[in-house]
């Protein structure tokens, strides 16, 4: 067998059902979509979290205090373990390295080392923080972790 000898199951692919074709198609005239009404429309603007015209519950609740979500410092974070297995003895380790090594989504954003996992290995890491378990474990090993 060739591969331009190769075709479907028979009854596997059927055709899509062309809706609105006239009234002798089976989905003719108003094809599925019954008589007027805002769904019958072109484009009907339900959204999801439409109510029948009823106040929408996000609406109807108050709203109270701050929230301080939008102005957070969201951190990529990288573990021990992950040092140990990607670096050299001696290794110096920047934001630019993990990156490179697709440890971080990129080098732009501020960068946490976290504790979890063992490190054996001398290493300067150079973060904008570290978790008080991951300072530890560095120092502990004969590296060092420098804050930027």
């Amino acid at each position: 067998m060739e591969l331009h000898e190769l075709s479907p199951m028979p009854g596997s692919r059927r055709k899509k059902k062309r809706l609105g074709m006239g009234l002798g198609s089976g989905k003719g005239k108003t094809a599925g979509k019954g008589h007027k009404g805002q769904k019958a429309r072109k484009s009907p603007g339900i959204g999801a979290n439409f109510e029948g015209g009823q106040m929408p519950l996000a609406r109807r609740i108050p709203k109270r205090g701050f929230s301080n979500f939008r102005f957070t410092v969201r951190y990529q974070t990288v573990n021990l373990e992950e040092l140990e297995n990607r670096f050299e003895a001696g290794a110096e380790v920047s934001a630019e390295e993990l990156a490179g090594l697709r440890l971080i989504k990129c080098a732009c954003g501020p960068v946490k080392i976290l504790g979890e996992g063992e490190l054996t290995k001398n290493l300067t890491v150079k973060a904008n923080a570290f978790s008080a378990s991951a300072a530890k474990k560095i120092e502990a090993a004969g590296g060092k972790a420098e804050v930027i």
